[in-house]
């Protein structure tokens, strides 16, 4: 029922936001897919307990298809109720059809268990990917070190050349970050939770332990001591997961804009961009992309962490205030992951340069050394 021209047709399509990606995994339609699968995995729940006929869970499954649902419609709707769930269990219900199967849509849910859980089974589907690159680069830094272990260049502090120090040490020093980043991301995607508590967080539909623990499996996300609609630690551990990341691939971005300037040219962007006006420029477009996305998700992180600052048992504007911070966090360290390892496989090293440019005299310390441990890490 959702044309292509219905869907960008105003829409935002990412054209401001180059330095994006994982548009497919975290977009308006992985969202609604991810709505309906906690549908689904909530009446398969109700059904293993007895508490839903086989049938409706069956006849639920068989309706919920994204290709049924109109997206624009869905969009529109949404504004009078301040959330897509409402419209989305509406037309659920009447694709269901049979009135009896119809009435166990929804059945011990609100509209914040099912897009909390939605918005958790979007992020851990976008993580993956994030992982991967993580992995990758690191992998490539590791390489990078260990080529250039005792390759010398200036150590610079303050903006100025201090002591020499090797390129090896300073590939370690982003491995390092790297792993930092995987380490917390992978932490924080096992962790994430599937959410129920009912209206009000007390799971008061009969066997609400039970079916929670269920739905939780159904979706592939961990099950919470507690309903979190206004204990938002999972999403403030995700927050700072994607805020570290994306400085971690800051700070290898940060270093190659440094160093590939005309006046340095210690390092360069294998496949550089052009200039509009300037055609004998070659810019570092990845190492800016990823800069750019650095600069913003620590932004977004703040906003998702004011939302622990959460009145009653379900707030007004905290959770509401959520849902396109994290998804646009998601999308720029997805993208600047993407990035960092496209700009690590093509960077190249002027290790000529690296050493016409030491002006101070000495020796590199334990530089070596510290690469040999540094790369001991797994």
């Amino acid at each position: 029922m959702t044309s292509d021209d219905d869907l960008t047709r105003g829409a935002d399509l990412g054209l401001l936001s180059p330095m994006g990606s994982a548009w497919e995994d975290t977009g308006d339609l992985a969202v609604l897919r991810a709505m309906l699968d906690a549908e689904v995995a909530l009446i398969r729940a109700r059904a293993t307990l007895g508490l839903a006929p086989p049938e409706a869970a069956a006849a639920v499954e068989r309706a919920a298809l994204v290709e049924l649902f109109d997206l624009p419609d869905l969009i529109r709707r949404s504004r009078s109720g301040g959330n897509p769930v409402i419209p989305l269990v509406e037309d659920l219900r009447a694709a269901v059809a049979v009135g009896e199967h119809a009435s166990h849509v929804h059945r011990g849910a609100t509209s914040q268990d099912i897009l909390d859980s939605a918005l958790m089974l979007v992020s851990h589907r976008a993580l993956g990917p994030v992982l991967t690159d993580l992995r990758t680069l690191a992998t490539m830094f590791a390489g990078l070190a260990a080529e250039h272990r005792d390759t010398p260049m200036a150590a610079r502090t303050l903006t100025q050349q201090a002591v020499p120090t090797t390129f090896g040490l300073k590939a370690a020093g982003w491995r390092k970050l790297t792993l930092d980043a995987h380490a917390r991301a992978h932490a924080v995607r096992l962790a994430l939770p599937g959410q129920l508590g009912g209206p009000a967080g007390t799971l008061e539909e009969p066997h609400g332990l039970a079916v929670a623990a269920r739905f939780c499996a159904a979706l592939g996300l961990a099950e919470p001591v507690l309903p979190w609609h206004v204990l938002r630690t999972p999403v403030a551990d995700l927050a700072n997961a994607l805020a570290f990341a994306a400085g971690a691939l800051g700070k290898f971005a940060a270093d190659v804009l440094v160093l590939s300037r005309t006046e340095i040219g210690e390092l360069s962007e294998g496949v550089g961009g052009g200039s509009s006006s300037m055609p004998h420029k070659h810019n570092p477009v990845r190492a800016t992309m990823i800069a750019a996305a650095a600069r913003q998700v620590p932004a977004l992180a703040a906003v998702l962490y004011g939302s622990l600052a959460a009145e009653d048992e379900r707030p007004a504007g905290a959770w509401h205030a959520e849902w396109q911070p994290l998804r646009t966090a998601l999308r720029l360290v997805a993208g600047a992951a993407r990035d960092a390892v496209e700009l690590a496989g093509d960077l190249r090293v002027h290790a000529e340069r690296m050493h016409a440019n030491l002006t101070v005299h000495g020796g590199t310390g334990a530089a070596g050394a510290l690469v040999d441990r540094a790369l001991k890490e797994e």
